[in-house]
């Protein structure tokens, strides 16, 4: 008797018939179980290669959980934290009590600069209702006023954390920490990618200076690292080192290619579909395709002079971000999953002092080409499946610091979505008379995440990643979808 059958292996080889029933009512079982699993998605992938066996591609297209209108994401990232009250969020109360301690009524309230008996600042620009829904838009931003139809204004949003670095990753990672996988890798491990030949997931931060917080902003985190954000730079080299090496010709960097991915797998041993050394070589396979295909989708030379005009290239103020917003509407049109655009060097939108002059200017370089954008999109037919996030950290306090700045407000703030199966030309939530904590509908930044994913086609409480012995989630254990946004 084999001793590995155990002792059915007795009854001969076909077992007995109580044996057989037995055996087929589990299978039955498991069939059942099978179906159940797989329709709520916890199967275990299928282990993507064996030995000798060509590496997977992380980031082929996979179906989401259920049809979405959104396909791509474009996140106008305001870094700094601008002030909610001076451009999106109009306060009558705040000019009425402009110059006067904020009223006990309001409670207790600090911060790590300002207290409490810091005098109120009045809004900067006169706000007017725009379109033909009648939103109030402050004259900061005229151009995005036009387009305030097309927008869902969220104006009850608020986080957990009073800093720059915490706020940036909580904003796009979900958590205070550092260390977590970003919206956009989450966008690309659920999703993967339409174009083959570009990164997934692309950063394009201000050349004045990086986000408080750096990389980990745009990071894979504990996912694989093939889902971090690549970042593009203006010039004529916009993503580094992509550019063949001089005297080198295209069969010669293909066969390099292929041999330091053969060796490299050749060190790479089943079950590592998700290692470092795994997305280093899909890294290069990528990073070879992108030598012949990236400089075409970056160069806008053949782009009219009406495109130009509206993205604001000839104009030395609005050019810099008006390039990078054109070139986020070139790789959405050519099937990038997730661009990220920041505005704002490391100060950026924060502004403790002159509050009028570091708006202004931001403003200025931003709001026509956000507009432009938004336009481009939609004469396009993009905008319908194009999902567009504009927001920062934070907001604004309504109180002054020192004669004419703002501090931090983590506490009520806003944001607006357009695109991608939102419904535009409405206004979700509020801040208090003075706009210092959200009051009603109030959006925390997992609900905000919970709602992206939705409109990208996902449960986010479905969408999880194996994690020390967890199934992780973007939300962690909260979140919940804002139904009024849906169109």
């Amino acid at each position: 008797m084999n001793p590995c059958c155990g002792p059915s292996a007795s009854a001969g080889p076909a077992g007995s018939r109580r044996q057989f029933l037995r055996h087929a009512g589990g299978g039955f079982g498991l069939l059942a179980l099978h179906a159940m699993l797989g329709r709520d998605s916890l199967l275990a992938a299928t282990p993507a290669r064996s030995s000798g066996a060509s590496l997977a591609n992380p980031l082929a297209p996979r179906a989401s959980h259920f049809p979405a209108k959104a396909q791509r994401v474009i996140f106008l990232f305001m870094s700094g934290g601008p002030s909610h009250v001076d451009l999106f969020d109009p306060k009558p109360e705040l000019i009425r009590l402009a110059g006067q301690p904020i009223p006990d009524s309001f409670g207790t309230f600090k911060t790590r600069r300002a207290v409490a008996k810091n005098k109120l600042l009045a809004p900067l620009r006169p706000f007017r209702p725009r379109g033909q829904s009648g939103i109030e838009v402050s004259d900061f931003l005229p151009h995005i006023g036009e387009c305030v139809d097309d927008l869902c204004l969220l104006r009850g949003c608020h986080g957990d954390s009073v800093t720059h670095p915490e706020s940036v990753y909580q904003m796009n990672t979900g958590s205070i920490l550092m260390g977590r996988p970003s919206l956009g890798a989450w966008a690309t491990y659920g999703l993967g990618t339409e174009n083959q030949n570009m990164p997934a997931f692309v950063v394009m931060p201000d050349p004045a200076g990086w986000v408080k917080g750096g990389a980990p902003a745009w990071g894979n985190g504990y996912m694989p690292a093939s889902y971090q954000g690549t970042i593009l730079r203006g010039g004529s080299s916009p993503i580094l080192h992509l550019n063949t090496p001089p005297g080198i010709e295209a069969d010669q960097q293909l066969a390099t290619v292929d041999l330091v991915n053969r060796l490299n797998r050749e060190n790479l041993a089943a079950g590592e579909e998700e290692s470092e050394l795994a997305a280093r070589i899909a890294a290069y396979e990528l990073a070879f395709r992108m030598q012949r295909h990236a400089p075409e989708v970056v160069d806008i030379s053949r782009e009219t002079a009406a495109t130009r005009q509206l993205y604001g290239l000839d104009d030395a103020i609005t050019a810099d971000f008006g390039h990078r917003c054109l070139l986020a509407r070139r790789m959405v049109e050519r099937g990038v999953r997730f661009v990220q655009l920041y505005c704002g060097d490391t100060l950026g939108w924060d502004g403790h002092s002159d509050m009028e002059g570091n708006h202004s200017k931001l403003c200025a370089q931003s709001d026509l080409p956000v507009a432009g954008l938004l336009k481009d999109l939609k004469s396009r037919g993009l905008l319908d499946s194009t999902l567009v996030i504009w927001g920062g950290e934070f907001g604004r306090m309504p109180m002054s610091e020192g004669t004419n700045g703002r501090d931090h407000n983590p506490h009520g703030f806003s944001m607006w979505l357009a695109g991608g199966g939102v419904k535009g030309g409405q206004v979700i939530g509020s801040t208090d008379a003075v706009g210092l904590r959200a009051e009603s509908e109030k959006t925390h930044v997992h609900d905000l995440h919970a709602t992206i994913l939705h409109l990208l086609g996902f449960d986010h409480t479905r969408l999880t990643y194996r994690h020390n012995g967890r199934n992780q989630r973007l939300t962690d254990v909260s979140g919940a979808v804002i139904r009024k946004v849906l169109a």
